[in-house]
């Protein structure tokens, strides 16, 4: 059996026994370079509490790392990569992120400031063929259960707008990346960066959205 058929099967079986469940778990994604990958340990798990408390999702509430070369990538259809630093993927990560992403998996990449120069060095690395495209704000993705005019910014940086780019196959997002906007910042413990109760709400709000879209796919 060929790779790309067991995937196949692989992401069928997986699709439906989760929504017989109704259960789903999501991970941060490791990677190399130097960068902090384990910036934000408290986001997803925040952001986990959220959904299911506020979509009746039943999402398990550990959290693990994985890696971008492991075969246990495919265990999760939602992951979730930050950072501030350097990130390099080899040719044999690129391969098995992609093989991912066109199996069904979703990367979500949140630009923790001082991430972007080099992590769009390696998404071109990822889809050589495709161009990183802005979401308009009219995007399905920022009109799930919490509508937005946009994507939200927590945090200020350069004074620059807050920018959703995402990879696009067969009409849907299969990697976004979300600059200048610090999502994962207002996903940890308020007391963490002491985020105001309203930008707090946004970044929850705005992470909710995104795995609606996510698991509709």
């Amino acid at each position: 059996m060929s790779i790309t058929k067991f995937l196949f099967i692989f992401f069928i079986v997986f699709g439906i026994q989760a929504q017989a469940q109704d259960s789903y778990q999501v991970a941060f994604l490791k990677y190399n370079g130097g960068g902090d990958y384990y910036a934000n340990p408290t986001s997803l798990p925040n952001l986990v509490i959220f959904c299911n408390s506020n979509l009746g999702t039943k999402i398990a509430k550990s959290v693990p790392y994985v890696d971008v070369a492991s075969a246990d990538l495919f265990l999760y259809p939602f992951v979730h990569m930050t950072g501030h630093g350097n990130v390099v993927f080899s040719q044999a990560e690129a391969d098995n992120l992609r093989t991912y992403l066109y199996s069904g998996g979703f990367l979500h990449i949140d630009d923790n400031y001082g991430m972007d120069e080099f992590i769009r060095v390696e998404i071109k690395k990822l889809f050589p063929n495709k161009e990183l495209i802005e979401l308009p704000p009219n995007h399905p993705i920022f009109h799930q259960k919490y509508d937005f005019n946009g994507l939200p910014k927590i945090h200020e940086h350069d004074d620059k707008r807050a920018q959703a780019f995402a990879i696009i196959e067969n009409g849907r997002v299969i990697c976004l990346y979300t600059y200048e906007a610090d999502l994962g910042d207002g996903w940890e413990d308020s007391a963490v960066h002491n985020d105001s109760p309203l930008k707090r709400a946004q970044a929850l709000q705005m992470g909710a959205n995104i795995l609606m879209y996510t698991f509709m796919k």
